[in-house]
């Protein structure tokens, strides 16, 4: 691989904070594709049309991300970087909607400088929609690692080796049998597939889905075997950066507003009203609450 290296630099508005908003991307220290250094530098492969190519960010200042790109024609994919880290999001109207909810204003304060970060393709998106349903995040986190490793060759980068998110192509042309002995169940498999092969074959695209409407998205999505209600809005929310959307009916959500709000009566569906266009932004602040919850409990 070229090591060529696209250097930019990226301005953000006060507050942003890399470390958290990497964090809500990564998930799990155990991602294979996800990667944040002891110095809190976030870096992770991405596979640009035949080419793969790694992407390296540092915190430079508090409103400044250094950007590296390595490889040929990296120019291209700063868009998708700054996406990912959701650089060009304001965060004054989530800060606005929660003044009036007190204990969730706190939250914010406390992941001060978080946004909402993407995945940097829908493909992505919708595999870690079906792989994480059901199941706990630890054991989800465990099956993702292991299909990464199968379906993707790693690069290795300053002597950490970053696997790029196996393509669609490739899963879809795989095996069932290869598909199971990662960890799946013959249901997600299947849904894996079927998602693959969409993609693949141009019977959903991410450019015709930016394009709709959030209802006709879900919708859309919804066709995909395996897709639900919850799925799509994750999709949404983490693949396309739709902050109108909020996964209901999940499990985690309950026990993590257990958690971080004081009085464990909290209305959902009222919250949800009060906070309008910017739920989404919720997902992410309960997910790092929950996060930093079970570290104190590791301590």
């Amino acid at each position: 691989m070229s090591r060529f290296v696209f250097r930019a630099r990226v301005p953000v508005e006060r507050p942003f904070a890399l470390g958290l908003t990497a964090m809500a991307l990564q998930r799990l220290s155990t991602n294979a594709v996800d990667m944040i250094d002891a110095d809190g530098r976030y870096r992770r492969a991405l596979t640009f049309g035949k080419r793969n190519i790694v992407m390296r960010v540092r915190q430079v200042a508090s409103r400044m991300l250094e950007v590296e790109l390595v490889g040929a024609r990296t120019g291209r994919l700063l868009p998708t970087a700054q996406r990912m880290l959701g650089t060009q999001v304001d965060p004054r109207p989530w800060e606005r909607r929660v003044s009036a909810v007190s204990w969730l204003k706190q939250l914010t304060k406390q992941h001060a400088g978080l946004r909402p970060p993407r995945y940097p393709t829908l493909w992505e998106a919708v595999a870690h929609a079906v792989v994480f349903q059901q199941i706990s995040i630890h054991a989800a986190g465990a099956i993702m690692r292991r299909f990464v490793v199968q379906f993707s060759a790693p690069l290795e980068d300053d002597g950490v080796l970053l696997y790029p998110f196996p393509e669609a192509q490739t899963v879809a042309k795989a095996t069932l049998k290869k598909m199971l002995h990662v960890g799946l169940s013959a249901n997600k498999a299947l849904a894996l597939k079927d998602a693959a092969l969409a993609f693949a074959g141009g019977r959903i695209s991410e450019a015709r889905l930016q394009r709709l409407p959030t209802a006709e998205a879900i919708a859309a999505l919804s066709a995909l075997r395996g897709i639900g209600a919850w799925s799509a809005a994750v999709i949404l929310l983490r693949g396309l950066g739709r902050l109108d959307v909020f996964p209901l009916n999940d499990s985690g959500v309950a026990a993590t507003l257990k958690l971080v709000a004081p009085d464990a009566t909290v209305d959902l569906d009222r919250l949800l009203l009060q906070l309008g266009d910017q739920r989404g932004m919720l997902y992410f602040h309960l997910l790092l609450g929950r996060l930093a919850h079970r570290e104190r409990i590791r301590e």
